[in-house]
């Protein structure tokens, strides 16, 4: 068992708080005050190296968890994106059982059966559905679609109870609809992707979707898996500090456990 399995599963989330680890790419693990575990687009391979198109998509960081040892109550695919939806993450992960539970958008149902999850353990996700596994709740929320091959991407709110609300947008364009789609959720974090590649989010957008929403935390992701599909985080800090938000920026250390908490009430 790996050292940051062990450390999910031992580690004690204080009330009215999340734990949130990040894995790479829009890859998370969200630990609850109750212990429940929800893993986020877990990229746990080099499945998309090499690219059909050509591109430098080789791993870039670690894989910071075998996926046979991925433990999870729910694991969330934002769209079908194998970056995202990995179906060489989510055959170990359905293999092993110490996955309890697969959800994600309508293109991702394919992925999920082809990765040989059984139809009884997957379900459908779309903005504005929820879902509750113990304390810990789950709604989708909108995302605008990066390319027309995957139509039905959303992104995630997560919060426990009356707790924190962490908002992971998944891949998204921009639109004047996301930022009222955040505005509608108030979340008290919010991962961003940065990268500005293939119609994703750059880093001015992102700030600016920041600016918009008022989050206490903002945290990018999309930026270090690939080298064909990179962006330097410090891109996303000017542009928040132009902004004059410099202070909500909070940069991610693959596997190290960060902690969100409520500034709202």
């Amino acid at each position: 068992m790996s050292g940051l399995v062990a450390e999910i599963r031992e580690t004690q989330v204080e009330p009215d708080s999340l734990a949130l680890w990040f894995l790479g790419q829009n890859g998370w693990i969200v630990k609850s005050p109750g212990g429940i575990v929800f893993a986020i687009d877990p990229y746990l391979s080099d499945s998309c190296n090499p690219s059909w198109r050509g591109l430098d998509l080789a791993r870039q960081v670690p894989v910071p968890i075998a996926p046979a040892e991925l433990e999870a109550d729910l694991l969330i695919c934002t769209h079908s994106h194998h970056d995202h939806a990995d179906p060489e993450t989510l055959a170990p992960c359905a293999a092993s059982g110490r996955v309890r539970g697969f959800i994600g958008p309508g293109d991702t149902q394919t992925v999920f059966a082809q990765a040989g999850i059984g139809e009884e353990d997957y379900d459908i996700l779309w903005p504005n559905r929820m879902i509750e596994r113990g304390d810990l709740r789950l709604t989708g929320t909108f995302a605008l679609p990066t390319d027309a091959g995957d139509l039905t991407h959303v992104g995630l709110l997560i919060q426990a109870g009356s707790g924190p609300k962490l908002w992971i947008t998944g891949d998204t364009g921009w639109c004047d609809l996301l930022a009222e789609a955040g505005l509608k959720h108030l979340p008290d974090a919010v991962c961003v992707p940065i990268n500005g590649g293939y119609a994703n989010l750059s880093h001015w957008q992102a700030a600016e979707l920041i600016r918009r929403v008022g989050p206490a935390l903002a945290i990018p992701c999309h930026w270090d898996m690939f080298a064909d599909n990179s962006c330097a985080p410090h891109m996303f800090q000017a542009s928040l500090t132009v902004k004059g938000l410099r202070h909500l920026y909070r940069l991610p250390v693959l596997g190290q456990r960060i902690v969100i908490e409520s500034w709202r009430r």
